[in-house]
């Protein structure tokens, strides 16, 4: 037992692993572990009594100790197992998570709906926050630091950069105690709409003195509010006598109208120290021509895309086609083939400007002879057939665009609940809704009318006249023309009605119509010398050349400044001659 002692022991030690007959491993000592060397066969001859001398001997305290950390983990194991199965029993029977596609609207819909909803808080609870990190600057921050960095890089004038223009002091810059002032100052000055005259050359920095004088001499050739938003206006500031004091006006100059162009330049002035003098006022007529344009082209596929291409303005095009249907049926009566003819007012300045009016004639021709011709006359503006005929073929226009709901006739009210004549028609629309006049007439009444509401009636003449009822505002009051399509109020529920809707009524005479039953147009015929000189007119529009008024006008030797340069003076030799 002694040797074995020491063979076992010096197996724990070192050497190399042997397979025993039994089939264990058992360790071969090393001949340097002992002192009594001992070879490989007699090691494998007493390994079966070692490996049954270990059996039978006790445990270890380090094999305790792990004997007992395996049966303590073994039971935590054993426990939760058995915990997670008892949960998840008590929680199928719960049925928290059911089908949401099943069953809805049911209680174990709504439970599972409370679970969906609760996960969801719970998700957004622990959302990680989108807040940006701080982190320290790449760079030291500072004024002086940000200023050294702007004065010497290099970025586009219109990112608001300053490079180019001034560099950022270095010790060897002396600061001036006062800095020499520009003898002038040139700027454009543009008077917005509801701005003054006034208000806009104070802002410009001209001294109230001045602007008192300005506007004077501006007063004398035409009213101020006649000067036109958006106008520009050049002004000269010259030197002042203090730093504390406005620089006085040496010039401005703008365009006032179309014909006239206004200066005003300080007389008189010293030329070294820049004070003194007094301001005059010199008006530049330009001269205008007001030949109109005239247009003619195919209508072709569009005849929208016809005109414009032909270089009818989009205003003028749209005034056309309103005029021509209007007059006849343009989907119908109008034919690829056809030609269109359109004058428009048009004007030419010596100067080079051009500035297009409104429309003066609109037709169409079909195989070279005229099919339509329509021509604004009068102080209303209104187009005329060739004849001197003012009408408008196409009817009456809805009131308001929405379907009919109540007809004209015999029905049960849907607030006094019984039948009574409904004497006119009920269009369905939404509150707000704009309410046009079917065609020209007068207001002749406009108000509260006791079950009709806020109530507009229109007196179109002949006897017949309409009235529109229920609205929530009137935009119309007595006595005023209005024209076919113009909005005269706003839909709403007033008086006895159940919502928002439009009741239109008809007469003849003093009397109900059906309003579904009438189809008539405005009428005015001209007559006398007023036809005559409509017809002239007519006629000399008509001997209008296409086109005449988009050449230059000549310029007149008055007009003609002199050149600058003399290869200017070579070339305008060169033209005259």
């Amino acid at each position: 037992m002694e040797h074995s002692g020491e063979i076992a022991e010096g197996s724990e030690a070192e050497g190399p692993d042997e397979t025993s007959s039994e089939g264990a491993l058992v360790p071969v000592p090393h001949s340097a572990a002992s002192p009594v060397g001992i070879d490989a066969e007699t090691a494998r001859e007493f390994a079966p009594y070692f490996n049954r001398s270990k059996k039978s001997a006790g445990p270890t305290p380090q094999s305790k100790v792990k004997r007992q950390v395996l049966e303590r983990v073994g039971g935590w194991s054993a426990r939760y197992d058995e915990w997670k199965l008892r949960a998840g029993a008590r929680l199928e029977g719960l049925d928290l998570a059911p089908d949401l596609a099943e069953n809805i609207g049911s209680r174990r819909w709504f439970r599972g709906l409370g679970t969906m909803v609760a996960l969801g808080a719970v998700a957004l609870a622990f959302w990680p926050s989108l807040t940006p990190l701080e982190a320290r600057a790449a760079m030291p921050e500072g004024e002086e630091i940000r200023d050294e960095f702007r004065s010497q890089m290099i970025m586009p004038l219109a990112f608001g950069a300053d490079s180019g223009r001034r560099m950022g002091p270095t010790a060897d810059v002396i600061p001036l105690a006062s800095a020499p002032e520009r003898p002038q100052i040139q700027l454009v000055a543009t008077l917005a709409p509801g701005d003054s005259f006034a208000s806009m050359l104070r802002r410009a920095g001209v001294s109230a003195s001045d602007i008192g004088n300005v506007s004077s001499l501006v007063g004398e050739a035409m009213p101020l509010s006649e000067i036109e938003p958006g106008t520009k206006i050049d002004i000269t500031l010259g030197r002042r006598a203090a730093t504390e004091s406005a620089r006085p006006l040496d010039a401005l100059k703008f365009r006032a109208r179309f014909d006239l162009e206004l200066e005003i330049a300080r007389q008189g002035m010293n030329p070294e120290t820049g004070q003194g003098g007094t301001l005059s006022l010199a008006r530049n007529f330009i001269r205008v021509d007001d030949t109109p344009l005239r247009v003619r082209g195919r209508v072709g596929s569009s005849l929208y895309r016809s005109m414009r291409a032909a270089g009818v303005p989009a205003s003028a095009v749209q005034d056309y086609l309103r005029t021509v249907d209007d007059q006849i049926d343009m989907d119908r009566e109008v034919r690829a083939s056809d030609e269109f003819d359109v004058i428009i007012a048009y004007r030419r300045a010596a100067t080079g400007e051009r500035q297009a009016g409104q429309l003066l004639y609109a037709g169409i021709d079909r195989g070279g002879e005229p099919k339509t011709q329509l021509m604004r006359w009068g102080k209303d503006g209104r187009f005329f057939e060739a004849s001197g005929v003012g009408e408008q073929r196409r009817g009456l226009v809805a009131p308001v665009p929405g379907p009919i709901s109540s007809r004209y006739g015999m029905r049960r009210h849907p607030i006094l609940g019984y039948r009574r004549m409904h004497a006119g028609m009920d269009f369905r629309a939404r509150h707000g809704t704009p309410i046009v006049a079917v065609t020209d007439g007068r207001v002749s009444s406009a108000g509260r009318a006791g079950g009709c509401g806020i109530a507009v009636r229109l007196d179109h003449g002949s006897g017949l006249s309409t009235r529109y009822c229920h609205m929530s505002r009137m935009s119309v009051r007595r006595g005023q023309s209005v024209r076919r399509g113009q909005v005269i109020g706003y839909v709403g529920s007033t008086g006895l009605s159940t919502g928002p809707h439009l009741h239109y009524e008809m007469y003849r005479n003093g009397r109900h119509i059906n309003p579904a039953s009438v189809d008539f147009v405005t009428r005015a015929v001209l007559s006398g010398s007023e036809l005559v000189d409509f017809q002239e007119r007519l006629l000399t529009l008509r001997r209008i050349e296409p086109g005449a008024a988009l050449e230059d006008l000549v310029p007149l030797p008055s007009e003609v400044g002199e050149p600058e340069r003399e290869i200017e003076k070579i070339d305008l030799a060169q033209r005259v001659s």
